[in-house]
């Protein structure tokens, strides 16, 4: 056959079209960051510093890791038609999201350590020096956080459903089901990643700032090393988070979504169906874009108007669904008037 006449049930795996604008900029805050890390490791050792070097050391994580976002986003477009990934090249931005929480946590407990270590061999500081260049930094991430916030989310998608034996149609939905928090959360974790390595860089400059004052001023030497150890916390805390959402994505760990038991509803709750014996027998739900879901579901039912066209078109009104699989298995006492059917 043709290509032309197989034209109907041929699509694209590319679920997800990228953020040309997040990666050019975290691009660009990775340029920022290095240059800004190699000044402020300078100065806090020159101006022996712990929280300025502990800051210094949290921009050095944070080059590599935000690099490593926008990698992620160019290699998730090199790739995009490469038939090798199944479901498109979408999470490569999530395991970069991943390896970047690992970083943060990597740097909290460097944080710790250094911290500790502060805490019971005190140093004198350079305070006038060292402020000066944590309000630098602080400045810069300010910058940095700007450029990201920016970089708007500018991926569209389109889905399309198949049957579970080959037959493919394209639906082109209309209808809108967002869900909130749990959408926003979602809308692009790469770049919520290098937004958070970012933001730590600014909270520890603020820690730092205040802790270089209360040395200053009040004498307080020992609020160097604690506003480490307090930075490290947040640090730590934002790097959880961060890898439960990304881990969750890697591992498909989301049948819990909304979108799963709208799934559901959709498809039991059907007008027509309500009162015909119907069974959802098997369901799967996974993530393959920013805003898209895949879906294979299988049903046992003897209503013979339920075929897998007339599941999807049940379905098409959530345009989430960017990939849908439907089988629909009937009783072997009953004679199968659906072609479609096994």
């Amino acid at each position: 056959m043709r290509d032309a006449e197989l034209s109907p049930w041929i699509h694209t795996h590319v679920f997800d079209e990228g953020n040309l604008a997040a990666e050019k900029g975290t691009r660009l805050v990775m340029l920022i960051t290095a240059a800004m890390m190699i000044v402020e490791i300078a100065a806090g050792w020159w101006f022996n510093s712990m929280a300025l070097l502990a800051d210094g050391w949290h921009m050095s994580s944070h080059a590599v890791a935000i690099g490593l976002s926008a990698l992620a986003y160019a290699a998730a477009r090199r790739y995009a038609g490469d038939r090798r990934f199944t479901f498109g090249t979408w999470k490569i931005e999530i395991l970069a999201g991943f390896a970047s929480a690992i970083f943060l946590l990597g740097v909290a407990a460097m944080m710790v350590g250094a911290s500790v270590e502060r805490l019971f061999s005190p140093a004198a500081i350079q305070f006038s020096e060292a402020i000066f260049v944590a309000v630098i930094g602080l400045m810069v991430n300010i910058v940095c956080a700007m450029i990201l916030n920016g970089a708007h989310d500018h991926g569209h998608g389109h889905g399309h459903g198949h049957d579970h034996h080959g037959h493919h149609d394209h639906d082109h939905d209309h209808g809108h089901h967002g869900h909130g928090d749990e959408e926003h959360r979602h809308h692009d974790l790469n770049l919520r990643s290098a937004y958070i390595h970012v933001v730590a860089d600014a909270a520890t400059s603020v820690l730092a700032i205040l802790a270089l004052l209360g040395g200053m001023y009040y004498g307080w030497n020992w609020l160097d090393p604690v506003m480490g150890l307090v930075g490290a916390v947040l640090v730590a805390r934002w790097a959880h988070g961060l890898i439960q959402d990304t881990g969750r994505v890697l591992l498909d760990c989301e049948m819990d979504h909304p979108v799963v038991e709208e799934v559901r509803q959709a498809i039991t709750e059907h007008a027509p169906w309500r009162t015909t014996p119907l069974r959802i027998v098997d369901l799967h739900v996974w993530r393959v874009g920013r805003e898209k879901f895949a879906v294979i579901v299988g049903l046992a039912t003897t209503d013979v108007s339920v075929t897998p066209e007339t599941v999807r078109q049940v379905l098409a009104q959530h345009e989430e669904l960017a990939h849908v699989s439907v089988e629909v298995n009937r009783p072997a006492n009953e004679t199968d008037r659906s072609p479609a059917t096994p």
